[in-house]
């Protein structure tokens, strides 16, 4: 048995962490779960909301997509998937990496749920609105090339997770930046090699 395990279905946000593992290039195990078993006691005892993704190394469990891809970065140095310590864009890095898993997820949510927020209300709304949340994301790719400017980390990962899976629903503009910034990352043969093992988990079941 592996000290990394992985557990997922392929049809969940943990398509996220698969892409994750493969940019760390350690050896994992992967327990997919179906959404009946999610709920069954043995699983429950590794994420007690029943939910995927989650992994556990060492024995250690770790759940939440931002805090998995944080955490496989720091436990995995060599993969250079996050900037080391004293680097200037390492706050860059934690700054964005949990922009997106709090303002940005809020915003997504609110507005899937029709969850209007007037401006009174805007005061107190961690994001904010929704037009400023995705807007200052935009402002946070313009240098470019990622998140953090010239070096991938595990930020991309989940900020581009978000704004791939915005765009594909609709929660999130198609606006020329976000293209272009998800079709480079979609490029990296790390992204390509986890859309293919998650998809090939999805064919029986087609």
């Amino acid at each position: 048995m592996s000290d990394l395990v992985f557990y997922t279905n392929p049809q969940s946000r943990g398509r996220i962490i698969r892409w994750m593992l493969e940019e760390v290039g350690a050896p994992y195990e992967t327990k997919v779960i179906d959404y009946a078993a999610m709920k069954s006691p043995d699983y429950l005892a590794v994420h007690p909301l029943g939910k995927v993704p989650a992994i556990t190394h060492n024995g250690e469990v770790v759940t939440e997509c931002a805090a998995i891809c944080a955490y496989l970065a720091d436990a995995f140095p060599e993969a250079g998937l996050i900037p080391p310590a004293g680097h200037r864009k390492r706050g860059s890095y934690f700054r964005w990496l949990f922009y997106a898993a709090g303002p940005v997820e809020a915003a997504i949510t609110n507005k899937a749920l029709k969850v209007e927020v007037s401006d009174e209300q805007s005061r107190f709304v961690g994001y904010g609105n929704f037009d400023a949340a995705i807007d200052t994301l935009e402002l946070a790719l313009r240098p470019g090339p990622w998140i953090c400017g010239d070096q991938f980390t595990a930020a991309d990962v989940y900020v581009g997770s978000q704004i791939g899976y915005g765009m594909m629903f609709g929660s999130i503009d198609k606006r020329p930046l976000f293209e272009d910034y998800f079709g480079r990352l979609q490029a990296r043969p790390a992204a390509r090699r986890a859309a293919e093992l998650d998809d090939a988990l999805m064919a029986p079941a087609a």
